[in-house]
């Protein structure tokens, strides 16, 4: 009996290291985001989590890639299965672009730099926010740290913000040509901050500030403050040394952005950035055919059909529904980007089946970074990627020039 007890039963070794340990449980994003939650402190986990309002933008976002059935075809005779693709017309491993998000520190102390040496390992584009927690400079640095994805070159684009002081502005484009970003993310929805109500129910505010209820956090969430405690101050790293609230000490986001940010904009704006950039510019934030076609009519090099995950305007519609009309109204002039709601790699096939050229994401790395930091991005990239390939394979398409209006319901 011992002996085929033996030949069927198989122990585990024990994995020393805790991130790969988590890892392990995990098969999805999904799985990512709730090993946050248990690791992160409430407040921390819902300004990840949450969006504006009654959140029915940001639940729409996710189901409407839900609501898109596949049509698989099989005895196709394949060879093989690339997910390479082209994005602003250089290659990429897969169709999908890292979303610029701010204060990714409060996930994991190395916040943007661990999401730039990920995103470098796998060679895709990652958007970095005007209001990260490292600077531009940091950021290209830890890009180049690493060896770079199959496609042999680090892709880092900069997010910007149509804001009031347009010399500091043009001061962080400047910046950001001289560290050899590829593309401008101009983002036009933010011209007032969009009411979040679960960080209101939680008092919740950037930096945390400190209350009884928060040392209770703290305490029921030992590893996250343990790391938060013994890292520098976060700050708004690209605006440190501008005039008034310039990111080096505590300042609320709320306050910050509405004093910032401005409500006249304007597609003059998008004419001053171009006479600042030269690389290519793509606009973030159309939510309508109308300003699909006047991006285009403008000479953008793409759009992001984006409502900021959710977290501006509730109400606003699902950024992939947005894709078809969009794409009949630009016809091939331009990209589309779309952004909000992607957790699968098949939800890239589904995209492009639509008409977009990549999509954008960005919790899903916040989930994984408060999951286990920087191995947490290499994991979920891995699982975009073999989610696409799996989902190519199983619809019968080799190429992503192959998948087509015709593969989805």
């Amino acid at each position: 009996m011992l002996k085929t007890l033996r030949s069927v039963l198989r122990f585990r070794r024990f994995e020393a290291n805790p991130d790969a340990r988590r890892l392990a449980t995990a098969a999805d994003i999904s799985d990512l985001r709730e090993i946050a939650k248990k690791r992160l402190p409430g407040g921390v986990f819902d300004y990840i989590d949450g969006g504006a309002e009654d959140e029915v933008t940001l639940a729409g976002n996710q189901s409407a890639y839900r609501q898109i059935g596949l049509r698989p075809r099989v005895l196709r005779g394949l060879s093989g299965v690339d997910t390479t693709t082209t994005i602003l017309g250089r290659p990429s491993p897969m169709p999908l672009v890292l979303a610029p998000t701010g204060f990714t520190r409060i996930a994991d102390p190395q916040g943007e730099l661990a999401v730039a040496r990920a995103a470098a390992r796998a060679g895709v584009p990652y958007g970095l926010s005007t209001l990260s927690t490292r600077s531009i400079e940091e950021v290209a640095e830890a890009s180049d740290s690493v060896e770079w994805g199959s496609e042999g070159e680090r892709r880092l684009w900069f997010q910007v913000y149509t804001w009031r002081d347009k010399g500091l502005v043009k001061s962080m484009v400047e910046r950001a040509a001289a560290c050899h970003y590829e593309a401008l993310i101009i983002t036009v929805d933010l011209a007032v901050l969009g009411r979040r109500e679960r960080d209101v129910r939680r008092g919740f505010s950037l930096p945390p500030k400190i209350g009884f209820d928060t040392i209770v956090d703290g305490i029921r969430h030992p590893g996250w403050t343990w790391k938060f405690a013994r890292s520098e101050p976060i700050r708004f790293a690209n605006v440190t040394g501008g005039e008034g609230d310039d990111g080096s000490t505590a300042v609320s986001l709320a306050e910050y952005t509405n004093s910032q940010f401005r409500i006249d904009l304007s597609w003059d704006d998008i004419e001053w950035f171009r006479s600042i950039w030269d690389g290519p510019i793509i606009v973030k934030g159309i939510q309508t055919t109308e300003d699909a076609a006047i991006a285009n009519k403008v000479g953008v090099d793409a759009v992001c059909l984006s409502n900021h995950g959710g977290r501006q305007l509730d109400g606003a519609p699902a950024a992939l529904d947005l894709v078809e009309p969009c794409r009949e109204v630009v016809g091939d002039d331009m990209e589309i980007i779309v952004d909000g709601g992607s957790r699968r790699g098949s939800d890239l096939l589904k995209a492009r089946a639509l008409g977009a050229d990549s999509v954008m994401a960005g919790r899903f790395y916040l989930y994984a970074l408060g999951a286990a930091g920087e191995t947490g991005v290499d994991f979920a990239l891995d699982l975009y990627q073999t989610g696409l390939h799996r989902a190519m394979a199983l619809c019968g398409v080799s190429r992503i020039a192959d998948i087509d209006r015709d593969l989805v319901a």
